[in-house]
């Protein structure tokens, strides 16, 4: 299953797009990282089938194990491509919030109750998609509390 990263604004050469690369390089699935304009761009074509993930705050917090779990199942559902979409520096929309489980993305998701910057997200969630591939491979990178 293809892991499909997509993110508003671009990240450049910075610590945090470093960082980002940094965990990208040791996910073992295939994995691709998407940037798109503040505003506008167009999203690209999802492999089908696909799931959707919106990362926003108000989203549930899922824990690295349950995270695992998912991405596994759907891995096992079949599912082509697994996409986490990241908004611009205002997050997502009311309507994408809204649509979620209506036809829009299929899970909302967050890293917290805090508010985090959308260029921090990228490589907390690289960080995550290696840990959940190593939990769901018995690698004993994650070590469960």
């Amino acid at each position: 299953m293809l892991l499909h990263i997509i993110a508003r604004g671009r990240i450049a050469r910075s610590p945090e797009g470093e960082l980002l690369d940094r965990y990208l390089k040791r996910v073992t699935w295939p994995v691709k990282h998407t940037e798109l304009p503040d505003r506008g761009g167009t999203v690209p074509l999802a492999m089908t089938p696909a799931r959707t993930m919106l990362l926003d705050e108000r989203g549930r917090q899922f824990s690295s194990e349950e995270f695992a779990a998912l991405l596994g199942r759907w891995r096992d559902d079949g599912v082509r491509e697994a996409r986490f979409m990241i908004g611009a520096a205002d997050g997502h929309g009311d309507a994408a919030r809204d649509a979620v489980g209506k036809g829009g993305a299929d899970v909302l998701i967050a890293f917290g109750a805090m508010t985090w910057p959308h260029m921090m997200a990228r490589a907390m969630l690289a960080e995550q998609l290696w840990r959940a591939t190593a939990i769901l491979s018995g690698h004993p990178y994650h070590r469960a509390g």
